[in-house]
């Protein structure tokens, strides 16, 4: 019985399953290199994309040529997103919401953060495209009167550095986003204010007692205990108490 022969492939599907495969490869170390930097072993990325170690050597002959090549993938994905957005009524607002996406999306991003600073270039051309996409964006706010006429692409670049700088350097009590919006105030003409994020309600502090400092034993239902005992209750009571009493002697003596 003669042997079945497997059909060979075009040069087309060859080419076609090598750009899928690169593809996978790629999104598979965007996200591994996010979460774990180049720490992550080329083993684990091929495993994440569903090819062999092998398959990612012939499109990336090193781990950092990888990394490389992810961080120039987003930064053409911020480049092709400026000029999608270079011919949209509303350049102001437009020019702004752009501004804070960039440093949302790149914040907890090593590589990016890197790249927007000029310390890591991720390739020839990649961050010239850029800086070019944004000039656009920012030349259309300015002639829309609402970016200040002295701002320089460079000084957004600068302002961009700032803002990942502060956003990740925030505390719990800051809003993500808060400070960015605070330093985009800066680009503004005139005085006009930014609508910032609110922040988080300040956590009350049920460890301690309100009237003495002491230790207080949490409630298993209901409201948060506020006071170690009935002693500091009733104190912190009468402190009340005579806290109205004075503000109503003073308002009499006024009248």
């Amino acid at each position: 019985m003669a042997r079945r022969s497997t059909p060979l492939r075009a040069p087309a599907e060859l080419r076609a399953d090598a750009r899928r495969n690169r593809a996978l490869v790629l999104r598979a170390a965007r996200s591994a290199f996010e979460e774990a930097g180049l720490a992550v072993p080329l083993g684990e990325i091929a495993r994440r994309a569903g090819v062999g170690t092998g398959t990612v050597y012939r499109h990336f002959p090193s781990k950092e040529a990888l990394f490389r090549a992810t961080v120039a993938d987003r930064v053409r994905l911020f480049t092709d997103t400026a000029r999608e957005l270079a011919g949209v009524d509303d350049a102001g607002p437009v020019f702004f919401r752009y501004v804070a996406a960039v440093v949302r999306l790149s914040v907890r991003n090593k590589g990016l953060c890197d790249a927007l600073e000029g310390t890591f270039q991720p390739s020839a051309g990649v961050e010239e495209d850029f800086r070019a996409a944004l000039a656009v964006l920012l030349q259309r706010a300015q002639q829309a009167g609402a970016v200040r006429a002295d701002v320089t692409v460079d000084d957004v670049r600068a302002l961009l550095v700032g803002c990942l700088s502060m956003e990740q350097r925030r505390g719990p009590q800051v809003a993500p986003g808060r400070m960015t919006a605070l330093a985009c105030d800066s680009l503004r003409p005139g005085r006009r204010v930014t609508k910032l994020p609110p922040n988080p309600a300040p956590a009350r502090n049920e460890t301690e007692c309100a009237a003495c400092g002491g230790p207080v034993t949490p409630a298993r239902t209901g409201r948060p205990a506020r006071y170690c005992g009935a002693a500091c209750r009733q104190r912190a009571h009468r402190s009340r108490a005579r806290a109205r009493a004075g503000s109503e002697v003073v308002l009499e003596a006024e009248v």
